[in-house]
């Protein structure tokens, strides 16, 4: 019975709120980040970071380099570029863009533009200690692996909320990071039919 009493619970919930694809961007402080894959020749990773803890926005959590948009930017890849620069080292002249992927609203108010960008190594990183704690790769067939994505939800600000988790060892991709990885893979596999 108390089983049977949780799952009506759980269909009774409202509806997840699981895309930021599809949240209404209006009003939202726009913001890009840099989605960098790492050309080893052989094998492809996506360079991500891990937030210093004390941030007021997703201290601690996985990203990619990225930030608001600044007086100054000339765009979207222009925010993406500085940011990367100026958070974990790497030279803009390294980065050879190669588009964009779908805008992503973030539930706590960015409209955040993905810029998909190819580095070659080797790669000479130097986090800022007051944003970045850490940087780490990714392999990029992890995340086409569809064995590897999950669906989570979590309550916040009192409303059920679904969300794209990949856990990496010891690290929890989650939220829009995982998303946007999930809009990379099916970008991918889209390309791949071609």
């Amino acid at each position: 019975m108390e089983a049977a009493e949780a799952i009506l619970a759980e269909l009774n919930q409202p509806p997840l709120d699981l895309s930021g694809f599809s949240r209404d961007p209006q009003g939202k402080r726009p913001a890009s980040v840099l989605v960098p894959l790492i050309d080893h020749g052989k094998d492809v990773s996506i360079l991500l970071t891990q937030r210093a803890d004390h941030l007021k926005n997703h201290g601690g959590q996985i990203s990619f380099p990225g930030g608001r948009v600044e007086e100054g930017d000339a765009g979207p890849e222009d925010t993406a570029l500085r940011e990367a620069a100026e958070e974990i080292g790497i030279d803009p002249t390294q980065v050879e863009i190669v588009g964009r992927l779908d805008d992503y609203v973030t539930v706590t108010g960015f409209l955040v533009t993905p810029i998909v960008g190819v580095l070659t190594p080797p790669l000479e990183l130097t986090l800022d200690p007051f944003e970045v704690a850490s940087a780490f790769e990714v392999p990029l067939d992890f995340v086409m692996d569809p064995a590897n994505h999950r669906l989570e939800t979590r309550i916040y600000k009192g409303m059920r909320r679904a969300y794209y988790a990949m856990p990496h060892g010891d690290r929890n991709i989650w939220g829009a990071t995982a998303a946007m990885l999930m809009n990379l893979h099916a970008v991918f596999r889209e390309h791949a039919k071609i």
